[in-house]
């Protein structure tokens, strides 16, 4: 059969148009990306038959597949099994129920994000989560704004742009995406005013550097990366004094923003947001997302007086955080203030997931996917507790191919994301949610079988 009679055998796209399958298709990605579609795969075909293609496909079927990858979202939930709970790549911090439940119900309905219910007027959206940061950390006053970078742009724009910052040169970090210190500064108009060496800082490194030109007194938590050995940097109470002595403020940025002891669970202490307020901190600035384990957030809690300079700035309208997030952080303070937030924050959970109920469960996948269960490490993760692990137990599967395996799972129908150790495939229980594991043994099995 030559070419051209092929070609002939092409149906209309008008033909294809009144099939059932294509009446399906109208009706799940509307008519106009259907005869688009059509339309394209019939050129496709036209240029193959021509260049001595003898095959014709079922068009319809070949539509429905690129209509489907094409309207498949680049953001999608996966099965995180990897057992770091904040995952930067993954989303980092889960919203408790409670969280998601506020977010459906703001995001589908009218709300009160700047209407005052008692007034009848134009209300704020910076009080909905003031009071309960206030309760929490003890602070004066709190501002919301979209991430952490964003609050630390806008605090030395507000309070030291053309003036100086005094931070230790141990202290200055980069951060996620090669954003650093140095040129957040610049971008904020502030100047930064290095003192000490890299491993040690003292008190009097700051006092000497204190000049008529210096705004602020600046902490900066090492987060993500920590010094050992011959180390010194001064105490936050020192810092305060030594600022307050020159009628000057002290910001202390810790980072993750744990509110409870890590320590507790087997972890270095990460700084309390409450413990910076109480040894002197005019302002304290942290993540939302991270320790907190709430939505995406820049928070900053302190003084009443800053805070109101802050909220007058030009930046806090361009940085300033949505209805969704108020409602997310919202509930998830609220587990704080209620001190269940153990028992409902995921990331909380997941850390203080007993070790007993993680052998459990990977002897459980053992028992239905073969493999081995063995003892290995998970890692909080998201920038937080550098170097630190928890002791777990994983499944560990060996494959003849485990770099096509690790793809194969990632092109699932609920991508799974896993780690490859000493060329086996491990599966982490910790951060494998229960209502995923169901999905996550069936996608196994299948693969298993195939392979």
């Amino acid at each position: 059969m030559t070419p051209q009679d092929l070609l002939r055998q092409l149906p209309a796209v008008d033909k294809l148009l009144n099939t059932d399958a294509a009446a399906d298709l109208i009706a799940q990605y509307g008519r106009d990306n259907v005869v688009e579609m059509l339309r394209d795969i019939l050129a496709e075909l036209r240029a193959e038959l021509l260049n001595g293609h003898e095959h014709i496909p079922d068009i319809v079927t070949l539509a429905a597949k690129h209509l489907s990858s094409d309207f498949t979202p680049t953001l999608r939930p996966v099965i995180n099994a990897t057992g770091i709970i904040l995952h930067t790549n993954l989303g980092r911090a889960l919203l408790s129920k409670a969280a998601q439940q506020a977010v459906f119900d703001i995001a589908g309905q009218y709300n009160t994000l700047e209407f005052n219910l008692e007034s009848g007027k134009r209300g704020s959206r910076y009080l909905h989560a003031e009071d309960l940061l206030k309760t929490i950390t003890g602070a004066e006053a709190a501002l919301v704004v979209n991430n952490t970078a964003a609050a630390l742009v806008l605090l030395l724009a507000a309070l030291a742009q053309g003036k100086s910052v005094i931070v230790s040169r141990g202290q200055l970090v980069e951060i996620g995406g090669g954003f650093r210190i140095p040129e957040i500064m610049a971008q904020s108009g502030a100047t930064l005013v290095e003192v000490g060496t890299t491993n040690r800082t003292r008190i009097s490194d700051f006092t000497r550097a204190i000049d008529a030109n210096t705004a602020l007194l600046m902490r900066i938590h090492s987060s993500n990366f920590r010094q050992i050995g011959f180390v010194e940097q001064p105490e936050l109470a020192e810092l305060a004094d030594a600022a307050h002595q020159k009628n000057l403020w002290l910001v202390d940025d810790v980072g993750s923003g744990a509110f409870l002891d890590t320590s507790a669970y087997g972890l270095a202490k990460e700084p309390l947001v409450q413990d910076s307020i109480r040894a002197g901190a005019d302002l304290v600035a942290f993540s939302g997302d991270k320790l907190l384990g709430g939505p995406q957030a820049g928070i900053l809690v302190g003084k009443k007086t800053i805070i109101e300079k802050l909220k007058q700035h030009p930046l806090a309208r361009a940085l300033r955080a949505d209805k969704l997030c108020y409602a997310a952080l919202g509930a998830t303070l609220d587990h704080y203030r209620k001190n269940d937030a153990i028992q409902h924050i995921p990331l909380w959970q997941m850390i203080a997931r007993p070790i007993a109920d993680i052998q459990r469960t990977a002897q459980r996948w053992q028992t239905i996917l073969g493999g081995e269960v063995i003892t290995s490490e998970s890692a909080v993760g998201g920038g937080s507790l550098p170097g630190d692990t928890l002791p777990t137990y994983v499944l560990a599967l060996a494959v003849a191919a485990p770099d096509a395996f690790m793809a194969q799972l990632r092109a699932a129908e609920l991508p799974i994301i896993a780690r490859i150790a000493e060329g086996r495939i491990l599966f982490d229980p910790r951060t494998v949610l229960a209502e995923q594991e169901e999905i996550l043994i069936t996608i196994l099995k299948r693969l298993l079988a195939k392979a």
